[in-house]
């Protein structure tokens, strides 16, 4: 391993997060100029924009034949987008969680989930796994736009874009040869970044002794997780706290249908699925999105402590992930207290709030 290990590291996320910016602006104006409406437009290119990294760099590792890394790196940003950035949103402000949020989107998500274990139950995602995802991303989102378009008006979260990008503001002679600029640099930027972060990514795990699958779930993930966390920090800190949650459970949505998806239909064969992904790491996403629910339900809020909970435990998960890997001593010990402690006294908490919640609401 070699500086240039690191170098690409951080000039592919980099590259990654600009293009996802420059590629969000850009479709976005051009989308408007040829009368798209923003309600439109907020439902597919911000969902797109913020999970494109994550897309960019599954895409490429599948591509590549690195099938552990496009795998590690959905299932990681999954984990990470609830138990890390909500836990540090939750932690700048309370988030507020809205109805239809908990009735619809939050089981999708949760369902989205145990399809794709489904799926890779067999130890590989085909191509016809990826096809059947790919469709249900397609159905997901026809039912956003076809539902909101009966609902007569933007939601907030679509005023704060069409805001943010200025997509109601006139547009200047030959804007869309700069905005289909854009459009094109946004996708040279995601492609160039996710070259070198998955080059810099495999380099790093053979150096230190790590599966693919380890970097993908920490490293990369986080990395490819940095959209969304500034989109959500800074919709917290503005005040505009249910769309934070919003933005990590739709792109949760995203990243299984859509990323997984593309990823399955464009690798060369079928994508490999590890035992050790099925054994645990699949289990832990499922847990976290479950555990969603009766936290969300509970005042359809999410508390500073709660917040705090996430953040430890998305320690212990990415704790325990390296100790395992790297073959110390006392990891199974660790994991046995998580797994046989802390995850059943979690689990009663959490049905003791939702009694609560529920016991309350009759």
């Amino acid at each position: 391993m070699t500086p240039m290990t690191f170098v690409y590291l951080i000039a592919g996320l980099v590259l990654l997060v600009v293009g996802a910016e420059v590629l969000v602006r850009g479709a976005a104006r051009l989308a408007a100029q040829f009368g798209i409406p923003p309600l439109v437009i907020g439902l597919t290119v911000v969902a797109f924009g913020t999970s494109a990294p994550e897309t960019a760099v599954s895409v490429q590792a599948a591509w590549a034949g690195s099938g552990d890394l496009a795998i590690g790196n959905v299932i990681g940003s999954n984990i990470a987008n609830v138990l890390l950035i909500l836990g540090i949103t939750a932690l700048i402000a309370p988030l507020i969680v809205s109805r239809q949020l908990i009735r619809l989107d939050v089981p999708i998500m949760i369902g989205a989930s145990f399809v794709v274990f489904g799926l890779a139950w067999d130890g590989s995602l085909s191509r016809l796994d990826g096809a059947l995802l790919f469709a249900g991303v397609i159905a997901y989102t026809a039912f956003l736009i076809i539902s909101s378009r009966r609902a007569g008006k933007a939601s907030e979260e679509d005023d704060e874009f069409a805001k943010e990008f200025g997509l109601h503001e006139a547009p200047k002679p030959y804007a869309w040869v700069i905005n289909l600029g854009l459009l094109i640099a946004g996708l040279v930027l995601l492609v160039g970044g996710s070259n070198l972060l998955v080059e810099g990514a495999v380099t790093l795990a053979r150096a230190l002794g790590l599966s693919e699958l380890v970097i993908g779930l920490t490293v990369i993930a986080i990395g490819t997780s940095l959209p969304e966390l500034a989109t959500s920090v800074i919709a917290a800190y503005k005040g505009e706290r249910d769309i934070a949650v919003g933005n990590i459970v739709g792109s949760n949505i995203f990243n299984l249908l859509c990323v997984l998806g593309l990823a399955s239909l464009v690798s060369p064969t079928a994508i490999s699925v590890s035992p050790t992904a099925l054994a645990f790491d699949f289990p832990v996403m499922i847990a976290v999105a479950v555990a969603c629910l009766p936290i969300f339900f509970a005042g359809y809020r999410i508390n500073r402590w709660e917040g705090l909970l996430f953040v430890a435990y998305y320690a212990a998960y990415t704790g325990y992930l390296v100790l395992f890997n790297t073959g110390r001593p006392f990891a199974e010990t660790f994991g046995e207290a998580m797994l046989g402690y802390v995850v059943p006294l979690t689990a009663i908490t959490l049905l003791v709030i939702a009694a609560r919640a529920w016991h309350k609401q009759r």
